[in-house]
């Protein structure tokens, strides 16, 4: 049986990965700032980290946050497997994070530098985003009276569950590098999924493309986050939303 540590493992991926390895009989230990015995805040380290990571063959590095901090989370979480000899350092990662220059996924890529210059065993699995942060975005956006989307944009979301599932798997596996990005089944146009989401929820609002200008915005239009090859994921967004929003409100699953 491996001992497998989770970072983030209370999280919406995390937690997902979490109980897959327990279903597989390995020991897992899940880290948070908040879920004890290990509530490490990784942005500090420290004497909780060391302890969390004793005796651990391979660690599942999920966790993040947009509000910064993340290389330095990586840095000391990377010392620390060091000193504990752990051979296997697994890193979630997201499609188009060399290509896009969104501030957050210049973050991700610099995350994933340390991963392969760490001197651990390590794999990197890059996804495209999760339904329920395609739902996230639609949710604020539609605050408003008219929904106002970035024209000419897509996306290709994938379910969290099967991400899960594949990360969980490489984390039982040899380390691996690189391997192939994994994206959901479709590339879809921003509007349909709102009218999807709009439809499921039984919002009415006016949806109105806006063309913007920008670095980022160009890279997002010309397809930089999708993996089009890589459209491996089953679970398509209607078949999320309908799940989730089955009754025609905000109920249902949260993912």
């Amino acid at each position: 049986m491996t001992t497998i540590l989770v970072t983030g493992g209370t999280g919406t991926l995390g937690r997902l990965v979490t109980e897959r390895l327990r279903t597989d009989g390995h020991e897992v230990r899940v880290l948070s700032r908040h879920s004890e015995p290990y509530a490490v805040d990784l942005r500090e380290g420290g004497g909780g980290l060391d302890t969390a990571l004793a005796g651990v063959d391979t660690v599942v590095h999920c966790a993040t946050t947009q509000r910064g901090g993340d290389e330095r989370s990586a840095a000391n979480l990377i010392a620390a497997a060091r000193r504990a000899g752990v051979g296997h350092l697994v890193y979630i990662s997201i499609v188009g994070v060399d290509r896009v220059p969104l501030g957050y996924y210049r973050t991700k890529l610099a995350v994933e530098k340390l991963v392969e210059e760490s001197g651990l065993g390590w794999t990197v699995l890059r996804a495209t985003q999760f339904h329920d942060l395609v739902v996230q975005v639609l949710r604020a956006l539609a605050r408003m009276p008219v929904v106002v989307l970035p024209a000419h944009a897509s996306d290709q979301p994938v379910e969290v569950a099967e991400v899960a599932d594949r990360l969980a798997g490489l984390a039982q596996g040899a380390p691996a590098g690189r391997v192939p990005d994994m994206g959901g089944p479709e590339v879809r146009t921003f509007e349909s999924l709102a009218r999807a989401w709009l439809g499921a929820t039984g919002r009415r609002r006016a949806v109105v493309n806006v063309p913007l200008a920008g670095k980022t915005y160009r890279a997002f239009r010309e397809g930089g986050h999708l993996a089009p090859d890589h459209a491996v994921g089953r679970g398509t967004f209607e078949e999320y939303v309908a799940v989730r929003f089955g009754g025609g409100g905000e109920g249902g699953r949260r993912g």
